[in-house]
């Protein structure tokens, strides 16, 4: 009688463990990019050179499935709820701002651009929240493909890229502070790697902020996760099945064991570990599994539409900061006194 794992499934994940490994060895040698990006990039990359054999299908699929929601679970650990109200009321209004442009700007200009309902869900939930672990986490929701999440994780990628490399040179053209910067980085950037470099290329202190606002900005996937479940719901006219999926329930009361203190400080590190482990491993079956053909007649307007998303949350965290008050730009606060005298001179005249 034969006991253990079905061949088909360790063959798949021999596959998908094998570029997560290699993923993980070149993130320590360019850790700009971080492991998950790596791995859906290479197994994209992998898919194109030689497909995986058939026989690795059950562990591809189970990777990019089973070991994804696992590992949203785990992330839950390192969120403690608590967050939202020790960031302060002055920077939610910031999150709250940049969130709503990124899912609004996705429904109406994704229509515009004729991208499919799916995929400008996953690239609005990206843009406006955290990026691959945001899409990882309601793609199961929204029925999204392989080759959807790999689209809307590479188009996430692209602008974290630039994020980078422009973010802290225009921070300082508008002499940004550390707590402004901070707050702009982890708003308008989205994955947790891009953000560290951008804000502490910058300097500690924002380094510091952006991280904190970045974490805050995280919890934030619970409320949209579980609105979507809810739209998915009525759209499909009587419910079947689960209303919220286990692994979202699994995530929510992580996170409440550790906000209420029950997962202790030294278990934070090895948690988050795993989860970097398992959704780097389930993003590269994700990789492996995408239809890189249907992605090019897919065009460039889901691209297009990351590219405006983001655009537009970069230059509304910076507007609602100097609209709530925050003391984020001397140059933006100069700007606006030089307005506001102009139009006072105007109306005296």
């Amino acid at each position: 009688m034969k006991t253990g794992p079905p061949r088909g499934l360790v063959h798949g994940l021999a596959w998908t463990t094998s570029i997560a490994l290699v993923a993980w060895l070149l993130a320590h040698v360019v850790p700009l990019f971080g492991a998950p990006v790596l791995a859906i990039l290479l197994g994209l990359v992998v898919s194109l050179v030689r497909r995986p054999p058939p026989a690795a299908g059950p562990g591809i699929a189970f990777s990019s499935s089973v070991l994804l929601q696992a590992a949203i679970v785990l992330l839950g650990t390192g969120l403690a709820l608590g967050q939202v109200v020790r960031i302060g009321a002055r920077s939610l209004p910031v999150m709250l701002g940049t969130l709503a442009v990124a899912l609004v700007g996705a429904v109406v200009l994704g229509k515009l651009l004729a991208v499919s309902e799916r995929l400008r869900t996953l690239i609005g939930v990206g843009t406006g929240i955290c990026g691959a672990s945001a899409i990882a986490a309601v793609s199961g929701i929204v029925r999204a493909t392989e080759t959807e999440i790999a689209y809307a994780i590479s188009t996430i990628f692209v602008f974290n890229l630039v994020a980078v490399l422009v973010f802290p040179p225009i921070g300082r053209l508008l002499h940004l502070s550390q707590h402004g910067f901070g707050l702009w980085a982890g708003t308008a950037v989205n994955d947790t790697s891009s953000v560290v470099a951008a804000a502490y290329a910058f300097g500690h202190t924002a380094g510091t902020q952006a991280v904190v606002v970045k974490l805050t900005r995280t919890t934030l996937i619970i409320p949209i996760a579980v609105g979507l479940s809810l739209l998915q719901s009525r759209k499909g006219g009587v419910r079947t099945g689960r209303l919220v999926p286990l692994f979202l329930i699994g995530f929510v009361l992580a996170s409440a064991l550790n906000t209420a203190g029950l997962i202790g400080d030294g278990w934070h590190r090895p948690l988050s570990d795993a989860a970097l482990a398992l959704i780097t491993v389930a993003l590269a079956g994700v990789g492996l599994h995408a239809d890189v053909a249907r992605m090019r007649s897919t065009g460039l307007r889901p691209l297009a539409l990351g590219a405006v998303l983001w655009i537009c949350v970069a230059t509304v965290s910076l507007l609602l900061q100097w609209a709530t008050g925050q003391p984020c730009a001397s140059f933006l606060q100069t700007v606006a006194r030089a307005w506001a005298g102009s139009y006072s001179e105007g109306r005296a005249c």
